[in-house]
């Protein structure tokens, strides 16, 4: 849910989420940003030790990594159509006014 609340800017509302709204909105973000980094690293890494580091198990350490981030990428993607989701549901400013004045 979202609330008009008076900012900085005198005479404007603007549309803000309640305090349980909010706080859900960041753990979903946070959870999708650190899954995000470990894909990155994990890319990163296996790029790292295909060009730098020669051992006999080389090829099986990038297969596995590689595989890792795609597994977590499509877990990544759907994450993060469902918050999308969840974030769009969200009531919007003009259903927070009909809220606040007992219409809706």
């Amino acid at each position: 849910m979202q609330l008009n609340v008076k900012y900085f800017y005198s005479g404007v509302n603007v549309p803000v989420m309640d305090e349980d709204t909010k706080t859900r909105f960041k753990w979903k973000f946070y959870r999708l940003i650190i899954e995000l980094n470990i894909i990155i690293l994990l890319f990163a890494g296996s790029a790292i030790i295909f060009f730098i580091i020669h051992s006999p198990y080389s090829n099986a350490i990038i297969i596995v990594m590689l595989i890792s981030a795609l597994i977590l990428s499509l877990d990544f993607f759907k994450k993060y159509k469902e918050t999308k989701k969840w974030l769009d549901e969200q009531p919007e400013k003009d259903d927070c006014r009909l809220k606040q004045n007992g219409t809706l």
